[in-house]
């Protein structure tokens, strides 16, 4: 079984008097930072030059610096942009300021275990990533509650590295709900594998295909989004609260007899091979090394295949139904 802490188990004294760099001010970077200083951290907020965000920083009560400058003032250094960017915002603004009083901190494992950053050995690293997106870290927090979290020790110089990721965990506001102890590698590949085969991926190709099948036999696009798409949140909302067995005690019983007869024609084994298939292409770093390369490019076929996603009948549909939902704002 899994190690949980809870706030048992952390120290409180082990962020006392430190300074805390958050690289990058997005979902993330907004939540965790406003946390960090919210519980009596002191933080600097790192941006690119010439960035936009220095005023939001600004109005939210934070101070904020070029990256460089904030990760040669700060003891942890949190890299919280996009994945894509770490490689070189670290050759450029990081590393020259790392030596062994720093500690790096990130919230997925992505650059690490794909090598686009590699840190000396002599600096702690280790990941607290909450398990929400960062407007959720934010709100929970706020209400005195938090977001389950994982953490994880990828280089553990000091022999306190899990120390400081606990009473990190604690400053973001995750280890209130509880964090799951693991690793790099486990935490990247299941990241990029529920992304991919279940959460976004899986989730978004399934809406589709129904919806299209709907519409394809004749029937009102209207009617097929709000089949397909429009009660998943009702679905999806049932089983986060009391799993698959209080989502179908609150169906009819004719859905839940439907549940067991189709539900293992539409996911089999032909969908679970994909799966395995897909997850075979993250643990080699296939998938990884695709994503690199396309960002090396300049994104051709995601640019591309982001507009022809926006330009579908079920998101055009989607819209205008959306706009009549007062009730929804």
């Amino acid at each position: 079984m899994a190690k949980i802490y809870t706030v048992d188990d952390y120290n409180s004294n082990v962020l006392k008097g430190k300074t805390i760099a958050v690289i990058g001010y997005g979902s993330q970077g907004h939540a965790q930072a406003q946390n960090l200083h919210d519980n009596g951290y002191d933080v600097i907020v790192g941006l690119r030059e010439g960035s936009s965000t220095f005023a939001q920083v600004k109005e939210d009560g934070l101070k904020a610096l070029p990256i460089k400058e904030a990760c040669e003032k700060a003891d942890y250094i949190h890299v919280l942009i996009p994945d894509e960017h770490h490689g070189t915002v670290y050759e450029e603004s990081i590393a020259p300021t790392l030596d062994s009083s720093k500690t790096l901190v990130v919230s997925h494992g992505f650059s690490l275990l794909y090598e686009l950053i590699t840190p000396p050995a002599d600096v702690d690293v280790f990941l607290a990533a909450p398990k929400g997106p960062g407007h959720l870290v934010r709100r929970m927090y706020k209400q005195g509650k938090g977001v389950p979290g994982l953490v994880a020790v990828g280089q553990d110089s000091s022999g306190t590295c899990l120390d400081k990721a606990l009473a990190y965990s604690f400053g973001i506001g995750t280890l209130p709900a509880g964090v799951v102890e693991t690793t790099i590698k486990e935490e990247t590949e299941t990241d990029l594998f529920g992304e991919q085969a279940v959460l976004c991926g899986g989730t978004v190709e399934l809406i589709k295909a129904g919806f299209e099948t709907l519409v394809e036999a004749g029937y009102q696009p209207e009617i097929a989004y709000y089949e397909c798409l429009h009660e998943l949140k009702l679905i999806v909302d049932l089983i986060n609260e009391g799993g698959f067995e209080q989502m179908r005690y609150s169906i009819s019983d004719t859905a839940e007899y439907g549940d067991y007869v189709s539900g293992p024609r539409i996911i089999g084994d032909a969908s679970k091979q994909a799966m395995k298939d897909v997850l075979a292409d993250i643990q080699s770093g296939k998938f990884a090394k695709a994503w690199i390369k396309e960002n090396k490019e300049g994104r051709p076929y995601f640019t591309n295949k982001r507009q022809a996603e926006k330009d579908q009948l079920i998101e055009t549909v989607g819209k205008e139904l959306r706009s009549k939902m007062e009730w929804n704002k």
